[in-house]
């Protein structure tokens, strides 16, 4: 819609970038000046190992046989601490991230323990733990033959138990940025719990997975105190580069330096190579330049083979008992789509996602195809699920994307990819294979993800406005090719929308949610002809107007009262609904036949196609939309605050029951 108004804002002169910064706010001295002071405290120590390292004798220092023997067992050390972190810093920053579960907070605090413990009252805590007389340790040497303290076993224990809460916190982290709707998608694809977290989650929290692990390493290369009072200080079995700077400090202060300015390098080197990823401060990644939306080639009329459909060829009645926030009991034929429509929070989303077995806010009894799926987790229910973003994984190619579903059903990768490329054919992207969803624009991606659904094979299919992101032309042939798979289609398709056109073009049936129950579930023509919602007959461009039946008319829930031409049940709920070309607008008070009469102010006149919407507000009935042509706003000098008087005939109302 276009509204009709001018603005009279003028137009800002655009700052140069010299300039924004120029007057950008200054730093108060009170401020600036203590952080500068923190900076020369931090950074006075290093320059004292700078200023003071013997440069001409630093190449004998580090090649000399303690200082190896000291590094080699450091790294042996630090990559095993890196590995152990690894097979159990992992899952417990999924568990920390995902699961809710009592006593979650102790268990944060115990993660976050060893950072703020003193090394030293880390390394008797393990020697109370895993010594020889501790819990553990009687019963690990007894039965296993094990022993860590003194040992090169137990060097690499104290170093796991001081780096990996360095892991857990920085993956934590980035698994709590990841949106669950990736891995929700991809389990709706069929994809098992392990399989999501292999190649769905892992791979999209890489950067943070990666960052946690260098800072792990480098803390467990760089560990002392733990490892000196738990391990001890044994050369060639425990004596790490850090104890032997502390020897080297009593008795070769130069060749300490030396080993100090080492350790420094690699810790600066992994910090630098993070670039404050950690911290917060990684840089924003670039944006790929914007494509341009590109029109869809016609869908092919031949049928595509081997698409990569587990369930292809069958048929697949829905039956579905949903409780919790949405109440309301769904049957449906092989082969219907049914449009869900209604508010923002009537429940629409809330509604698929208990079909999935997503949501705690509802549950649902579900049988497909006869086949009772209520108990079977979200992976093995044959549903695939589009949500509103897409939710395409940003690691894979949009054939790869596509082919996820097929693979994660057992299908071979060749046979798998051969399908996706034929369906991302018929949705007119096939040529955009390679790319990555980065370089999409939103109507390409919104047509992958569609690809996606369709080539998993589903019994039921669950669209949340899958067109939502696509401009007039390309919605129309996307709407076009969507409406030929969903004729062939065996099972159930349920796609919420907020476009009529799209629910009495795609859908056999509408199911119009408010509040979570089902106000009305007919067939398009039904809905468009009596809608039972005032939200859905605004969304189809009328007026609708709740209230309670009295004789002779409706007395209004806003004020004010509606003649109507049809008798009433007196005391009913009902909803009156007037078109808007059978609104008639007049400069003067009509006479005639008119039995509803109301003066008011044009508020907004918005274009429609060839005509013209003006909105009316008035103190004697709630807003009414009339439509006009611009010949007959034009005669009546028609703008925004003029005073006009509107008119309805009593026939031109329909009451329909609530």
């Amino acid at each position: 819609m276009k509204r009709l108004r001018a603005s009279t804002r003028p137009a800002r002169t655009p700052r140069s970038p010299r300039t924004a910064a120029v007057s950008g706010p200054r730093t108060p001295a009170v401020l600036a000046v203590p952080a500068l002071l923190a900076v020369a405290f931090l950074l006075l120590p290093l320059a004292g190992i700078l200023g003071r390292t013997a440069w001409t004798d630093i190449g004998t220092h580090l090649t000399s046989p303690g200082v190896t023997e000291a590094l080699q067992l450091s790294l042996v050390v630090s990559f095993w601490a890196l590995g152990l972190s690894l097979l159990l810093g992992v899952p417990l920053a999924w568990v920390l991230a995902r699961a809710d579960f009592p006593g979650k907070t102790l268990v944060r605090s115990l993660v976050l323990l060893p950072m703020v413990l003193p090394p030293t009252v880390g390394g008797v805590a393990l020697l109370l733990g895993f010594g020889r007389r501790g819990l553990l340790g009687p019963w690990l040497e007894d039965t296993f033959g094990i022993t860590l303290p003194f040992q090169t076993s137990g060097a690499v224990v104290a170093a796991t138990f001081v780096a990996m809460p360095f892991l857990v916190i920085s993956l934590e982290g980035a698994l709590a940025g990841l949106r669950p709707g990736y891995e929700e998608t991809a389990a709706s694809l069929g994809a098992s719990p392990v399989r999501v977290f292999l190649t769905v989650t892992l791979p999209m929290v890489a950067p943070g997975l990666v960052a946690g692990a260098a800072l792990t390493w480098a803390r467990a290369l760089g560990e002392f105190g733990a490892t000196i009072t738990f391990a001890g200080n044994l050369p060639g079995t425990t004596q790490t580069l850090p104890l032997q700077v502390y020897l080297l400090l009593q008795e070769e202060p130069e060749a300490a330096t030396s080993l100090s300015l080492l350790l420094l390098a690699v810790a600066m080197a992994v910090l630098v190579a993070l670039r404050g990823r950690w911290t917060g401060g990684a840089p924003v990644p670039r944006r790929a330049a914007p494509v341009a939306e590109e029109p869809v080639p016609p869908a092919p009329t031949r049928t595509v083979p081997g698409a990569g459909a587990p369930a292809t060829g069958g048929r697949w009645a829905l039956h579905a008992e949903v409780t919790g926030f949405d109440e309301l009991t769904l049957d449906a034929a092989p082969g219907t789509t049914i449009a869900v429509v209604g508010p923002n929070g009537a429940g629409k989303t809330t509604l698929l996602r208990a079909l999935l077995g997503l949501t705690p806010r509802a549950g649902a009894a579900l049988t497909l195809g006869g086949t009772d799926v209520s108990a079977l987790p979200p992976h093995r229910r044959g549903i695939a699920w589009v949500p509103q973003d897409g939710a395409l994984f940003p690691h894979l190619s949009a054939l790869g994307n596509t082919a996820y579903g097929p693979r994660a059903h057992g299908v071979g990768r060749a046979e798998a990819r051969r399908g996706a490329q034929q369906w991302l054919d018929r949705l007119g992207v096939g040529h955009l294979a390679a790319r990555r969803p980065a370089q999409l624009s939103g109507g390409q991606a919104q047509r992958v993800a569609l690809a996606r659904a369709l080539a998993a094979g589903p019994r039921l299919l669950l669209l949340d406005e899958p067109l939502a992101a696509l401009d007039q032309t390309t919605r129309a042939q996307v709407r076009h090719t969507l409406r030929g798979h969903l004729d062939g289609f065996g099972g159930v398709c349920l796609i919420v929308t907020h476009d009529p056109v799209e629910a009495v073009s795609l859908a056999d049936r509408v199911l119009v949610l408010d509040d979570g129950r089902a106000v009305q579930d007919a067939p398009p023509a039904e809905v468009t002809r009596h809608p039972r919602s005032p939200w859905v007959a605004r969304m189809l461009g009328r007026n609708a107007w709740p209230g309670t039946a009295a004789a002779g008319g409706v007395e209004l829930a806003g004020g004010g009262r509606l003649v109507v031409a049809d008798p009433l049940t007196p005391g009913a709920e009902v909803l009156a609904i007037i078109a808007p070309e059978a609104v008639a607008v007049h400069r003067e008070r009509p006479g005639g036949s008119p039995r509803n009469v109301w003066p008011g102010t044009v508020s907004e006149i918005t274009v429609v196609g060839s005509r013209l919407r003006v909105l009316v507000t008035s103190t004697d009935a709630p807003d009414l939309v009339a439509e006009i042509t611009p010949q007959a706003a034009a005669e009546l000098g028609l703008a925004e605050g003029v005073d006009v008087w509107t008119g309805v005939k009593a026939t031109e109302v329909t009451v329909v029951g609530l």
